[in-house]
C-alpha cells in the first residue's frame, strides 16, 4: 500500500462530555481543531439524530392574511445553546446509546470534509471492550469506506505524548476516573481502575451545589464556578480564609510592625476584638469597613422575575443602577469601599472569604426567547440584564460561549449587535468555593492510584510507576487538583527511610552502647537474620533511596544474597511520588496545557504508523485485511 500523506489522516476522541478531531497533522502538533459536544438530539424520524436543538422560532407578527395558526408558517431555528432533550450516548466512559454514537461520530467525520482515501485513528476510552472495538470496526470500515484503521487506548496515547514508556495514567474525566499503569508502553489490564464513578469532574460539580444550593445556586452555576478561576482545591491541612487557623497563620514577621497597624494576627488572642482602632494597610490588615460587612443574600432569581411578569420594573431598576455607576465613574468617584479595593489586590484568592465570578445565565436568555418579545424587545432586555463586559459590535458564537475573561470593553446598552450570546451577571461566592473535593475525591483517586500500581506484578517496577504520574483529563483542570492530590498521596502512602528508628527494636537488651574507641561495638554474629548480621528490613529500607549500594544487582554488605531478592520491600509502600515533566517542544500545547494530551500522542503515533513506518509493524488495518478477516482482526493491528 503507498504511503499515506500527513494531511489525509483524520484523528477522533470520542468523550463523554466533548468530542475532538482533526483532519491532518501539521507540522508542529496542535490541539484539536474540531470540538464538538458530545451529543445529539432527538429529529422528528423516529430513530434520528441532530446535531443541535430544533426549536419554533417566534416571529414579531404573522404573515399577511393568516392567522398565525397556520403549520405551514411556522418557522424553525437552530438552537445552538440549549441543552434541552440532548441525548448523551457516552457516560463514564461507556457507550451506552449505540445509534447516538453513531450519529456523533458522522457528524464529526462530516464536519472535517475529509477527502477519498482516508485512514482514521480512533482513541478508544478504556471502558469500551473487545467486543465493542469489532463493533467499532465494522461502522467505520462499512460506513465511511477508508483505506485504513486504527484503535489506540487512551492511556497508552498519553505515554507517547510525555515521551515515556513507563507511567501511572491518572484520566480525570466528566463523571468518572481512569487509572492506568503503563509499563514499556504496554497498558497493564490487571488491577486497572476503569471508569471510577463519582469523583470525575461532575463529582466536584455536584460538591459545590451541595454546599450552594441553599443560597440559590443551581447546577449550571456550580458547573460555570468550578471552571472559573476562584474556584480552588486547598491542598490537605490548609485552613479556610476566616476560620481561627486562618487567622493565626497571617505570614508576619515583624510582630512590633504588624501591632502597630493592628494586624488581627498581631498581639494575644482577641486583643484586636477591644475598641474600634483603625486598621492600616499590610499583612492582614484593612483599612474602614470590616471584611464581613456584608451580607451574604443568596442568589437573585432573575428568571423568575422576568417569569413573573415583573419584567419592566426589574430592568428599569437595572438600567437605573447602569447609570448610577457611569455618573459616579465620570465624577471620578468609585463604587467600592477602599477597604475592598485594597483587599481585592492584596490577597490571593486562598486568602479572601468571597469572591465573585461572571455567570454566562442561558437559562435566562431561553426564557427571554420563550416570551416573544420581538428582536428589538429581546435586545433590549439583553442589554438592560447583561453586567459583564463586551467587545463593542462583536457578536459571540452561540455552541461555544465564550468564558467572562476573554471579554473586555464596553457595549452600549441597547446595543442589539452585540447582544448575541449569553446573558451575563456577577455572583458572589464564599469559602464555599474550595469545597469542590469536600467529599472525598481526592482519597478516592489516591486510593485507586496505589491499587493500579500495586496490582503490577513486576515489583521493580512500582518504585517507577510511583515516580511518573501523569494527571490529565478535563476533569483535572480545576485549579490547586493536581497538587493537593499529589499532597494527598504523600500524606496516606508515602514513606521514608527515616522511619527506620522501629529496626532498633530488634537490638538485644544485653549490648552495651558502643563507644567512641569502638570497644563496645557489636561484632557480626549468628542471630535472627542469619550468619551476615545485617537486618535486611533496615537494609531493604537503607537501598530504597540509595542505590549507589546496589553493586551488580547484588548488595555489598550481603554479597551472598540472591540478585532476585534484592528489591526493596517498598513496593507496596513508595518512598517518593512524582510528576511527569510535560514535553517542552509543543508550543500550541504549553499555551492551553496537557490535560488532553492523549490527542497529542495519538498525533505522535498517526505520524509513527501511517508515515513513517508505513504498516510494517501492523499498527493499522487495511481494508484488505478487514475483507479477509473481518472485524475481529482489529485485536491484531492495534496499538
Amino acid at each position: 500500500m503507498p504511503p499515506f500523506k500527513d494531511e489525509q489522516i483524520i484523528i477522533i476522541a470520542p468523550g463523554s462530555e466533548a468530542t475532538v478531531a482533526q483532519l491532518g497533522l501539521p507540522e508542529s502538533f496542535t490541539p484539536a481543531r474540531l470540538r464538538f459536544r458530545s451529543r445529539m438530539f432527538p429529529a422528528e424520524k423516529d430513530g434520528e439524530f441532530e446535531p443541535y436543538k430544533i426549536r419554533r422560532k417566534h416571529s414579531e407578527a404573522p404573515k399577511a392574511g393568516t392567522d398565525g395558526g397556520d403549520d405551514d408558517d411556522i418557522i424553525y431555528e437552530e438552537d445552538r445553546v440549549s441543552e434541552e432533550g440532548a441525548v448523551w450516548p457516552i457516560q463514564e466512559g461507556k457507550i451506552v446509546d449505540w445509534p447516538c454514537f453513531f450519529a456523533l461520530v458522522s457528524h464529526v467525520y462530516n464536519l472535517l470534509n475529509a477527502p477519498f482515501h482516508t485512514p482514521i485513528l480512533l482513541i478508544a476510552q478504556p471502558a469500551w471492550t473487545p467486543k465493542e472495538h469489532e463493533k467499532l470496526t465494522h461502522f467505520f470500515f462499512e460506513k465511511f469506506k477508508m483505506p485504513a484503521f486504527s484503535v489506540m487506548d487512551s492511556a497508552l496515547a498519553t505515554s507517547w505524548a510525555y515521551g515515556v514508556h513507563t507511567a501511572t495514567v491518572v484520566d480525570i474525566g466528566k463523571d468518572k476516573v481512569d487509572v492506568t499503569a503503563v509499563s514499556e508502553f504496554i497498558p497493564h489490564t490487571q488491577g486497572r481502575v476503569i471508569a471510577l464513578p463519582g469523583c470525575g469532574g461532575e463529582a466536584m460539580t455536584q460538591g459545590l451545589l451541595s454546599k450552594l444550593k441553599s443560597k440559590g445556586f443551581t447546577r449550571a452555576m456550580c458547573e460555570q464556578l468550578k471552571k472559573s478561576a476562584i474556584c480552588e482545591i486547598l491542598p490537605i491541612g490548609t485552613p479556610l480564609p476566616g476560620t481561627p487557623d486562618a487567622n493565626n497563620q497571617t505570614g508576619i514577621t515583624n510582630t512590633a510592625s504588624a501591632a502597630s497597624t493592628g494586624a488581627l494576627g498581631s498581639g494575644p488572642a482577641g486583643a484586636h476584638t477591644i475598641g474600634s482602632i483603625p486598621r492600616g494597610p499590610g499583612a492582614d490588615t484593612e483599612v474602614g469597613e470590616e471584611a464581613n460587612a456584608v451580607d451574604d443574600e443568596g442568589v437573585l432569581d432573575v428568571a423568575s422575575i422576568v417569569a413573573s411578569g415583573k419584567m419592566s420594573e426589574y430592568l428599569a431598576n437595572k438600567e437605573k443602577e447602569k447609570q448610577d455607576k457611569v455618573l459616579a465613574k465620570k465624577k471620578g468617584a468609585s463604587t467600592e469601599t477602599p477597604a475592598a479595593q485594597n483587599r481585592a489586590f492584596r490577597l490571593p484568592n486562598s486568602k479572601r472569604e468571597k469572591a465573585t465570578f461572571m455567570y454566562e445565565d442561558h437559562h435566562l436568555l431561553d426564557t427571554l426567547k420563550g416570551m416573544n418579545l420581538g428582536v428589538k424587545g429581546l435586545a433590549d432586555a439583553q442589554a438592560s440584564l447583561d453586567e459583564g463586559p463586551h467587545k463593542k459590535g462583536q457578536a459571540v458564537e452561540e455552541d461555544e460561549p465564550r468564558s467572562a475573561g476573554d471579554a473586555n470593553g464596553a457595549a452600549e446598552p441597547g446595543s442589539a449587535t452585540s447582544r448575541s450570546g449569553p446573558i451575563r451577571r456577577e455572583l458572589e461566592v464564599g469559602v464555599e468555593r474550595f469545597m469542590a473535593a469536600s467529599g472525598g475525591v481526592l482519597e478516592t483517586v489516591a486510593d485507586a492510584i496505589h491499587r493500579t500500581i500495586s496490582s503490577v506484578e513486576e515489583v521493580n517496577k512500582r518504585s517507577e510507576l510511583w515516580d511518573s504520574l501523569i494527571v490529565c483529563g478535563n476533569g483535572s483542570r480545576v485549579r490547586g487538583f493536581k497538587e493537593s492530590l499529589l499532597a494527598t498521596i504523600q500524606s496516606k502512602y508515602i514513606i521514608s527511610p527515616s522511619s527506620a528508628t522501629i529496626f532498633t527494636s530488634e537490638i538485644p537488651s544485653n549490648i552495651s552502647t558502643p563507644a567512641g574507641t569502638g570497644a563496645n561495638t557489636p561484632q557480626p554474629q549468628l542471630g535472627p537474620h542469619g550468619s551476615s548480621g545485617v537486618n535486611p528490613l533496615l537494609l531493604a529500607a537503607t537501598t530504597a533511596q540509595n542505590p549507589h549500594l546496589m553493586v551488580h544487582g547484588g548488595n555489598p554488605l550481603m554479597p551472598n544474597m540472591s540478585s532476585h531478592n534484592t528489591h526493596s520491600s517498598h513496593g507496596q509502600t513508595p518512598t517518593s511520588v512524582k510528576f511527569v515533566k510535560p514535553p517542552e517542544y509543543f508550543p500550541e500545547w504549553k499555551d492551553v496545557g496537557y490535560d488532553e494530551a492523549a490527542f497529542l500522542g495519538a498525533q505522535v503515533a498517526a505520524k509513527v504508523i501511517f508515515v513513517v513506518d508505513q504498516g510494517q509493524s501492523k499498527g493499522y488495518m487495511t481494508r484488505p485485511d478487514y475483507n479477509e478477516q473481518g472485524p475481529p482482526g482489529i485485536h491484531d493491528y492495534s496499538l
